[in-house]
């Protein structure tokens, strides 16, 4: 499946409506953190320069379908402008007459932001009439969000059926090392899945162990795991339920071949607060009155000897109870030799989710990651092996 690509489509004097993530946030009506407005800027520089008439589309939380004074994008058109060096025009609609008469009033290399399009209930049930009314301000779509791109909605699946649709430059990025990672990639491939519950990553563990040649299950997730497999967990979280799942991921690791690794000890104490006694035991040993909270030193040697063997990594999920101290250990230790394979030219390594992001921020590590999806739910779902609605709008 290949991507239709903004480089290939003269915007000149067009209106192009460009699908970006400005679901920044926010504090007080001021943007806390502007990592999502800077993803944008290389494809809004590239249509400024190509002489298009750039009309931006984006959400902003959950207003469904209503109009919420707190859920306004006007604040993000100043900031967009700082980035941006050059004049942000802001509109308080998404369709209707004000939005054309300020489309109108655009010269080629002109931006103008509209307002949310989650104002109107139209947006999350992608409803055709409002599909339309978006796709008649425009003569060429853009997706470039692709945090968004796995929901079916009016933005961004519903308007791309009405005109031209093209991927912009971060929405390819994404894509671009994405398919790098699981599609593509240089083998041998390894995954590290962590988190709380199997029963949230059903479809990502049964997926990778169809692509990928080694699949790390930490986290919690790896007591379910554990468990199945027979061992007392103690007090750990676990799912007893999800037992018969668990044997079935690992019956399909072996059919594919792919190598099922799990913690060979771990860090225990009797109660999840921060910094209690700890006290490290084999995966087979956890004492009836602990909890497992992370992996082991001697865990952490076994994955880096499986990563030296690998040429890419996949990262979804901390190995241990990262937020609370000292249950980070395991997690950091493991990123930073991830990252120092990076610098070596030795590993291409992709991380994606949102606890994965803030465990790699802390650790120190995210600059020397190849990449790091801030996606979110797109990021997972692309993991999962499904057909993303706003990717498909943009492909071939």
């Amino acid at each position: 499946m290949g991507l239709r690509r903004i480089e290939d489509v003269d915007v000149h004097d067009q209106v192009v409506l460009v699908r970006v993530d400005f679901n920044v946030p926010m504090k007080d009506g001021v943007i806390t953190d502007a990592t999502r407005l800077m993803a944008a800027l290389p494809t809004i520089g590239h249509l400024k320069s190509a002489g298009g008439r750039i009309v931006l589309l984006a959400h902003f939380g959950r207003p469904k379908g209503q109009r919420v004074a707190e859920a306004t994008l006007a604040p993000v058109a100043p900031a967009l402008a700082d980035l941006l060096a050059a004049p942000v025009e802001f509109v308080g609609d998404c369709i209707g007459p004000e939005v054309e008469k300020a489309i109108a009033a655009l010269r080629p290399g002109d931006i103008l932001l509209l307002e949310n399009t989650r104002f109107h209930p139209g947006e999350e049930a992608n409803d055709p009439d409002f599909a339309k009314a978006l796709a008649a301000l425009g003569d060429v779509y853009v997706n470039d969000a692709f945090s968004a791109a796995h929901r079916a909605h009016g933005s961004t699946a519903g308007v791309a059926e009405h005109l031209p649709a093209y991927a912009g430059l971060a929405l390819q990025r994404e894509l671009d090392h994405l398919s790098q990672a699981l599609t593509a990639p240089k083998r041998p491939v390894i995954a590290i899945v962590g988190g709380a519950k199997v029963s949230t990553k059903i479809a990502l563990l049964e997926n990778l162990v169809s692509k990928v040649d080694k699949l790390f299950v930490g986290g919690a997730m790896a007591n379910t795991f554990l468990a199945a497999q027979g061992h007392d967990v103690g007090r750990s979280l676990h799912e007893p339920d999800f037992a018969e799942t668990a044997h079935r991921i690992m019956e399909a690791a072996r059919t594919h071949g792919c190598q099922l690794i799990l913690p060979v000890d771990l860090v225990c104490a009797a109660e999840f607060a921060p910094n209690p006694d700890t006290k490290t035991v084999a995966a087979d040993a956890i004492p009836d009155d602990m909890m497992a909270l992370d992996a082991g030193p001697q865990t952490v040697d076994a994955l880096a000897d499986a990563i030296d063997s690998c040429k890419t990594l996949i990262w979804n999920g901390p190995l241990g109870a990262f937020e609370t101290p000292p249950f980070a250990t395991s997690t950091v230790e493991a990123a930073r030799y991830v990252a120092g394979r990076c610098r070596e030219g030795k590993l291409i390594a992709v991380a994606g989710g949102g606890d994965t992001v803030a465990a790699l921020n802390s650790a120190g590590v995210s600059g020397d990651f190849t990449f790091i999806s801030t996606a979110g739910g797109a990021f997972l779902e692309w993991m999962e092996g499904k057909a993303l609605p706003g990717v498909e709008a943009v492909s071939d």
